[in-house]
C-alpha cells in the first residue's frame, strides 16, 4: 500500500487519500480532493472499481473506515482480522472506532481491476459520425462535427446538455465511440444486425481497442480526446432498439470520452493514441 497524505481539511479529503493509497498512485490525473464522491466513483471506473459501504466490517484486507477525528468525520485505511488503522491520512490521532466500512470492489469480477492497462496497439480511423438533435431522436449521419473542448459535438443532444445521462460535474458525456469489429461480432455471434446509427455513438472506429483507451489521451484528427470509461450498454440502449443489444454489447459498447482540444471530426480521420506515462 502506498500512504497517501490528504490535501485539504476534511473527511471528502481523506476518503479521496485513502483510495489513492489502496490503488497505490498519487495525486496526478484524479479528480482532486475536493470533487464529489460520484466523479471519482467515475474514476474508479475507469478502473474497473467502485467504492462501496458496508455494514458488516471486512473480516480480512485493506479497507476503508468512517471514524472520528477531534469530534469531525475522517477516514482511515485499515487491514487485519482484527483490524487496525496501517494508514492515517491526516497522520494524526486518536481516531474514534469505526462507524462504518467501505471497500473498494471490482466492477467485474472477472476483469483486472486497480491500474489502467498497459499500452495502446495500432492506430484507427473513423468510419462514421453521428450526432442526435435531442434525447432519444434517432442518430443521423454527417460526414463532419465540430468538437468544442468542454462541451462535445455541435448539433448533438449533449452538447447543451439535453441528453439522457449526465449531470453537474460529470464526465464522460461530451463524445462517445464504438468499434465497428464490435458491432460486426454482434451480429455474427448474437444474430443482432444493429446499424451503425442505433448504437447512439458519435464516432465509430475501425482498427483500435477503445477499451484500453480508457483513461488515456488520443486524438482524432487533431481533436485531442480524453478517454473516461467504457460506455457499456444498458436497458435504456436496448430498449431503443431491439432485444440482445446489451447481452451481446457487454464490454464492448465503446467509451465515453471528453474533448481536451476542439476542431473538426470527420469520416475517415485517424485515431492516434498519444505517449502516456500512467
Amino acid at each position: 500500500m502506498r500512504e497517501v497524505m490528504q490535501r485539504t481539511a476534511g473527511a471528502g479529503g481523506a476518503l479521496a487519500a485513502c483510495v489513492l493509497s489502496l490503488v497505490e498512485l498519487g495525486w496526478d490525473g484524479t479528480p482532486g480532493d475536493d470533487a464529489p464522491l460520484a466523479r471519482w466513483q467515475e474514476w474508479l471506473a475507469e478502473r474497473n472499481l467502485r467504492l462501496v459501504e458496508t455494514a458488516q466490517l471486512p473480516a480480512s484486507g485493506f479497507w476503508i473506515a468512517a471514524v472520528e477525528r477531534d469530534g469531525a468525520p475522517h477516514h482511515v485505511v485499515m487491514f487485519g482480522a482484527p483490524p487496525d488503522v496501517v494508514h492515517d491520512p491526516a497522520g494524526r490521532v486518536p481516531l474514534g472506532d469505526p462507524r462504518r466500512a467501505l471497500v473498494l470492489v471490482p466492477l467485474d469480477p472477472a476483469l483486472p481491476a486497480g491500474r489502467l492497462p498497459g499500452g495502446v496497439g495500432a492506430r484507427g480511423t473513423v468510419e462514421g459520425v453521428y450526432l442526435a438533435a435531442a434525447a432519444e431522436a434517432r442518430c443521423v449521419a454527417v460526414e463532419t462535427a465540430e468538437a468544442v473542448a468542454g462541451r462535445g459535438l455541435r448539433g448533438d443532444r449533449y452538447f447543451d446538455r439535453r441528453g439522457t445521462f449526465g449531470g453537474p460535474g460529470a464526465t464522460g458525456h461530451e463524445l462517445t465511440l464504438i468499434e465497428q469489429e464490435a458491432l460486426e461480432e454482434l451480429a455474427a455471434a448474437a444474430g443482432v444486425a444493429l446499424d451503425p446509427a442505433d448504437a447512439r455513438r458519435n464516432v465509430v472506429t475501425r482498427g483500435i481497442d477503445l477499451n484500453a483507451l480508457a483513461g488515456r489521451r488520443f486524438l482524432i484528427g487533431d481533436v485531442e480526446i480524453a478517454g473516461r470509461r467504457w460506455c457499456e450498454p444498458c436497458a435504456h440502449l436496448e430498449r431503443l432498439t431491439t432485444p440482445g443489444v446489451l447481452r451481446g454489447l457487454v464490454h464492448r459498447g465503446g467509451l465515453r470520452a471528453d474533448i481536451l482540444r476542439g476542431g473538426t471530426i470527420a469520416r475517415g480521420d485517424p485515431v492516434l493514441p498519444l505517449p502516456t506515462d500512467r
